[in-house]
């Protein structure tokens, strides 16, 4: 995918963000050409700021060249992840979870217009899912994305409401219409079903986390087989979310 181009007065550290996203999920490893097409930088550029960040182990280079992020670049940020306490009182909970519901069960918060996925826990020969640990979906998608969206301030909703609204099967949400009913029947019920809203066979649903002043900070999801026994699934995920607001730490 090719990259806005840098202007001329764009600082280094710009440039380098720049770099640093044109990683992602299903992006571990790229060539310096790739991610100078993808940062909009000249090559030369790139190349000199990727040897650069290599440097201070930002980034690392395979025996291949190929670049990849750095483990410092993992050590600093998971210093500072304002998602840290809310994955460590949630884990105990995910993993009680997992084991009932033996699927995928996941933690997602909001960023901006997107849902983050700060945790999964998944086995083998669960139905498929496309997210992942620091993966993204849009909003308005998945059942993490609804719960959040559904929650959030007003012009972050009117914002999402104004689209586009990106389609993965005939089931997702992709009209304004049929979104505002979504988020108040969210908000009503404290829970949402997405039947094969991101994969025709997979059946997203997921309950709210709220901290100790009652906002939601986070959505608890499972992914399970697309029939009638999603429903089931609600109560677990209800008790698992109080348990997590519960061993949340309290904030002013």
């Amino acid at each position: 995918m090719q990259g806005r181009r840098s202007g001329p007065g764009e600082s280094v550290l710009t440039r380098a963000v720049r770099i640093l996203d044109a990683f992602g999920p299903d992006d571990r490893t790229l060539r310096v050409s790739d991610i100078a097409a993808r940062s909009g930088l000249h090559l030369a550029t790139a190349s000199r700021l990727v040897a650069e960040l290599v440097e201070h182990g930002l980034l690392a280079r395979d025996p291949d060249r190929r670049v990849r992020v750095g483990v410092r670049l993992w050590e600093l940020a998971m210093r500072a992840s304002p998602t840290l306490s809310l994955r460590d009182a949630a884990m105990p909970f995910l993993e009680d979870l997992h084991a009932v519901v033996g699927h995928h069960v996941q933690l997602g918060v909001r960023d901006g217009s997107e849902v983050l996925f700060v945790e999964r826990l998944s086995a083998p020969g669960s139905v498929i899912n496309y997210t992942r640990i620091a993966g993204r979906l849009p909003l308005h998608a998945s059942s993490s994305g609804l719960v959040l969206l559904a929650h959030a301030p007003h012009d972050v909703q009117e914002s999402v409401l104004a689209g586009p609204l990106r389609r993965y099967t005939a089931q997702t949400i992709t009209t304004a219409d049929r979104l505002r009913r979504t988020l108040a029947d969210v908000r009503r019920d404290g829970f949402v079903l997405c039947p094969g809203h991101i994969h025709d066979d997979a059946l997203g649903v997921a309950v709210p986390v709220a901290d100790g002043a009652r906002r939601v900070v986070a959505a608890l999801a499972a992914v399970v087989p697309n029939d009638d026994s999603g429903r089931a699934v609600v109560p677990v995920l209800r008790a698992a979310a109080r348990g997590i607001s519960r061993s949340l730490p309290l904030t002013e």
